[in-house]
């Protein structure tokens, strides 16, 4: 009795390399195992970028997120004090930032004024939301502060303000120019509040990456802010930064503990967590559909490998006579589909791991082509399309491509195999 022989011997891989490199008139690879190639290596390449893009959108916002506003803002609502005066804020400021500071896990707690202001250059008004805080706070924000794309000197935050790129680009003004910032919350006379206004020099303009955050927002030293909104002695909010924001939901017990029982938190995820649930779906979404692509372009195999069985009939028949097993037969088109399969993953791997590393450049390439802006951060939010390759998210793409492509082609091996021999040589 003949011994077996061992799966994928190398008579195997020598016959279906023949097959593969034999030309369509030898009953070779057909128009439709090129198209399946292309098919494949071009789903590959969408999938990759889509979920390169995806990692790097998420991420992108995430972190101009996190790094020019609070992970925590405590807050208190109004009350009325003895003798019926409507109190806003927090008036032991001081005392609670230290407390909340202790907290582990806490890397910073800093009082806060906000106030909403009309700001102009003379010629141009925009609105802007402005930010009463100290310069060391200032300087801790990542996307604002320290070591931030920005221009101006941080030093002289406390003889001026601060204000976003977009702010300060729609106005036309820029570091050591001067604006007036025009405040409904202003000076309390017998008739009533009148509206404020005072001319201050800009000393620093920052770009924190978010065009919501650069187009309305701007900075106060504490004390000014307190006098300019007429909130002496007190802070309207205490804006907490957290070592690992990412899982804010467990500090939110202890940070609440420590600021009081008349306080309340809002957390990044309270203000994100629709947009960042949407994110999720849409990520979700999109995987499916590129999935379906891939499937798509993987039963071309099918085709193809359908083509060359039948053209290879005579030889089957031969091969099988001379003893050839019918898993000898199966293995060898199943090298051929998957060998397609293969070839197309790794040119689709390649060609989106390239794209994504040079998204940048080919994004620049588009606008100078087209002459316009392709990504417009006034509706996206952030300023470029970013692009982050994730290990995982490459291990996914590739084993559902190959997944796929080795899944669709038992089907035309399965049929090579189970074919008769008599039958396959009858007429020949």
């Amino acid at each position: 009795m003949a011994g077996r022989t061992a799966p994928f011997s190398g008579f195997e891989w020598m016959i279906a390399w023949r097959y593969l490199r034999a030309r369509r008139a030898e009953g070779g690879v057909s128009v439709m195992t090129w198209i399946s190639l292309i098919g494949i290596t071009l789903a590959v390449f969408a999938l990759i970028v889509t979920l390169a893009v995806r990692a790097g959108f998420r991420a992108e916002f995430v972190d101009t997120i996190l790094g020019a506003n609070a992970h925590v803002t405590v807050y208190t609502s109004d009350r009325i004090d003895d003798s019926g005066a409507r109190l806003q804020g927090f008036e032991t400021y001081a005392d609670l930032s230290a407390a909340l500071s202790a907290v582990p896990g806490v890397t910073r707690a800093a009082p806060v004024v906000k106030g909403q202001v009309i700001v102009t250059d003379g010629t141009r008004t925009s609105g802007a939301e402005v930010y009463g805080m100290s310069a060391a706070d200032l300087a801790s924000l990542p996307r604002v502060g320290t070591g931030a794309q920005a221009i101006g000197d941080l030093a002289r935050y406390p003889e001026g303000i601060a204000m976003g790129s977009v702010l300060a680009r729609e106005l036309g003004v820029t570091v050591g120019d001067r604006v007036r910032l025009t405040s409904a919350s202003g000076v309390r006379t017998a008739m009533g509040t009148a509206s404020r206004q005072k001319v201050y020099e800009i000393t620093y303009v920052f770009t924190a990456g978010r065009y919501d955050i650069d187009k309305v927002r701007i900075y106060m030293p504490f004390a000014e802010a307190q006098s300019y909104f007429n909130r002496e002695g007190f802070a309207d909010e205490i804006e907490v930064m957290v070592a690992d924001p990412d899982h804010i939901e467990d500090m939110a017990l202890p940070i609440l503990n420590a600021a009081g029982p008349e306080a309340l938190l809002w957390t990044w995820k309270d203000s994100a967590g629709g947009f960042l649930r949407a994110l999720d779906i849409e990520d979700n979404v999109m995987f499916i559909i590129m999935a379906i692509l891939v499937l798509i372009a993987s039963l071309n195999i099918v085709s193809g490998l359908i083509m060359l069985v039948k053209n290879k009939g005579r030889d089957i028949g031969i091969l099988r006579t001379m003893g050839l097993t019918e898993g000898s037969v199966l293995r060898v088109f199943f090298i051929c589909g998957a060998f397609t399969g293969i070839v197309g993953t790794v040119l689709g791997l390649g060609l989106g791991v390239a794209f994504a590393w040079n998204i940048d450049s080919i994004m620049a390439g588009l606008n100078r082509l087209t002459g316009a802006q392709v990504w417009d951060p006034s509706i996206r939010g952030i300023y470029a399309l970013p692009a982050k390759l994730q290990f995982w998210d490459v291990v996914s793409a590739v084993a559902l491509s190959l997944g796929l492509s080795f899944g669709v082609t038992i089907f035309p091996a399965r049929r090579a195999a189970r074919m008769n021999p008599v039958e396959a040589l009858r007429y020949e």
